[in-house]
């Protein structure tokens, strides 16, 4: 028996990382975090572009006269200049195409995925959050979502039909999931 092979999330184009940023940078100013950040949020989780090539394609912008950037506050806040408000305004079919692979459409995804890559990807960036961010406590509650998540997947897995994994949803019927598994 052969599994089906995942749907692949689609992949940033040659071009894309440019186009993303001034389109994140037309809705407010935000620093090179936040854009990587609101990337990843616009496209779903599904593409989270690395610093390496965000960092250098705002300096590429910023020589081109299309984006400005001032230190406030001990961070780097970026921003549209005239010219980069302009460009928006005269190209938006090309800044709205950038968005258009990571439409959760099952088409266009690559396969029916129902959102599930979305939410990996959401899902992703939240255990992001309370890594970098979160408290001793919070990090602990987080490794013990996670295993109870894991053990859940395992557990539908194993029941072999979607419909029969339905009664895990109580923590209940996860702790006897996790007990059936030992």
């Amino acid at each position: 028996m052969t599994r089906p092979e995942p749907p692949r999330a689609p992949r940033a184009r040659k071009g894309d990382v440019r186009a993303a940023i001034l389109d994140v940078l037309a809705a407010e100013p935000m620093n090179g975090y936040q854009l990587i950040q609101q990337i990843a949020e616009r496209s779903g989780g599904q593409w989270r572009p690395s610093p390496g090539s965000v960092y250098p394609t705002v300096q590429q912008l910023e020589d081109e006269g299309l984006v400005e950037g001032d230190q406030a506050s001990g961070r780097r806040t970026l921003r549209l200049t005239e010219q980069g408000q302009d460009y928006v305004a005269e190209h938006p079919e090309e800044l709205a195409a950038v968005w258009e692979p990571f439409l959760d459409e099952p088409s266009k995804a690559g396969g029916d995925a129902g959102g599930f890559m979305p939410e990996v990807g959401q899902t992703l960036n939240a255990v992001w959050q309370i890594v970098s961010s979160g408290t001793d406590e919070q990090r602990r509650q987080a490794v013990a979502i996670m295993a109870d998540a894991r053990r859940r997947l395992y557990q539908l897995l194993a029941d072999g039909e979607a419909g029969e994994a339905e009664d895990l949803d109580g923590k209940d019927g996860g702790e006897r999931a996790w007990g059936e598994l030992r």
